[in-house]
């Protein structure tokens, strides 16, 4: 395809910066900085659109801190009005990369999902006797900046809409430390290469997967196996046959060395199918899926914190059901049915017994009463 040029405009278009603000702030309207930035929107944008115009604007510092989501993770939370220029950037870009991303590639794209990906996956499962399972070694903090930005390029002729990516880029926050030599390098190499993205970015996950998107490709026309899905950096290739897939991994970590990444060396390994598959927090098993017993936990924790804060009145009942929907809606994509009754048995609103067990038990009919009727979502 040829490199696409003259998409400026469009991104510094005062229509596409007013949709991005509203994107940013789409379920964070009350926290401070977005309602400032909120209560003065057209100067703020305005000003916005000077400094792209211009070239003078600059990402500002980043806020950090750390979640176990179940592994310690450090999130980048960046100002509000570099979070709508990163919505503006992507808005943009987005739809010229899809038409190279591949069909396989599942996250942070409109009509695919985790879910989906689940569920090729699960049938992947009951139709093939083996899997290759890879999981990218500290993905965002290895993504090479010059890599990344030689890959923009490849596709974007537009210099100011690459060189607003590219102040994106060498904005980004250190990251944890993943220092690796590759073939070639030399003792110095791993320190003059500026490497990592921040967790959080809405330009981070877009970039992520133009990183690896050249992956794809390598996997679908070089190595063909059976069935290939990649959700970020963690991806699974069904066959047959464990010698062809074992070949596969040995071709698939010569290539990421071209990436400068690495598999994890734990978690990058053939297993039979009939064994189970670890992936997208999930246990999938031939004709069962399960939930991973730590996201059961954390599940039953947080029913805990919620618990709580309803008492303390942090929380009304249709706040509390909004959660709630949004865990059972994921759980129903497995069999967790009793897992679910067990959970909902222990979730207690009001303290008495019988009023629980009630609650509880309508609670998951009607919910298994909507699964059951087409056309009416859980």
């Amino acid at each position: 395809m040829k490199r696409v040029g003259n998409l400026w405009s469009e991104v510094t278009s005062w229509a596409n910066l007013l949709a991005s603000a509203h994107a940013a702030a789409r379920g964070k309207r009350t926290r401070p900085d977005v309602a400032r930035f909120l209560a003065n929107l057209e100067p703020n944008l305005c000003q916005l659109k000077r400094e792209l115009l211009d070239g003078s604007y600059q990402p500002g510092e980043y806020r950090t801190f750390e979640i176990r989501d179940p592994k310690p993770r450090m999130i980048s939370a960046a100002p509000f009005r570099d979070r709508v220029v990163h919505h503006a950037l992507t808005r943009v870009l987005e739809p010229v990369f899809e038409r190279r991303f591949t069909a396989n590639s599942f996250a942070s794209r409109k009509g695919f999902g985790q879910h989906a990906a689940l569920r090729r996956a699960k049938a992947a499962c009951a139709r093939y006797k083996y899997v290759l399972k890879c999981d990218i070694r500290k993905y965002f903090p290895s993504i090479d900046h010059q890599i990344l930005k030689e890959q923009l390029a490849r596709v974007v002729k537009c210099k100011p809409t690459l060189a607003l990516a590219g102040r994106i880029i060498d904005a980004s926050n250190p990251q944890e430390e993943s220092s690796v030599y590759f073939p070639g390098d030399d003792l110095f190499t791993p320190l003059e290469r500026r490497r990592g993205l921040p967790i959080g970015n809405q330009t981070s996950q877009f970039f992520a997967n133009v990183y690896l998107n050249a992956l794809d490709h390598f996997v679908l026309r070089e190595l063909r196996p059976a069935l290939y899905l990649r959700y970020v950096d963690d991806f699974v290739l069904f066959g047959d046959c464990r010698d062809f897939l074992n070949a596969m991994l040995r071709r698939i970590e010569e290539f990421l060395d071209g990436l400068r990444l690495r598999p994890h060396p734990r978690k990058s390994r053939v297993y039979r199918c009939a064994d189970g598959l670890t992936f997208l927090g999930w246990r999938l098993f031939p004709g069962r899926t399960r939930l991973k017993r730590a996201n059961v936990v954390r599940m039953r924790r947080r029913l805990h914190e919620i618990r709580a804060k309803f008492h303390e009145g942090a929380l009304d009942f249709a706040q509390v059901r909004q959660r709630v929907q949004s865990w059972l809606g994921h759980a129903r994509h497995g069999d967790t049915l009793a897992l679910r009754r067990a959970i909902f048995t222990e979730f207690i609103l009001n303290g008495a017994e019988r009023g629980r067990r009630l609650a509880a038990g309508r609670f998951l009919e009607q919910h298994q009463q909507r699964q059951e009727r087409p056309g009416l979502e859980p």
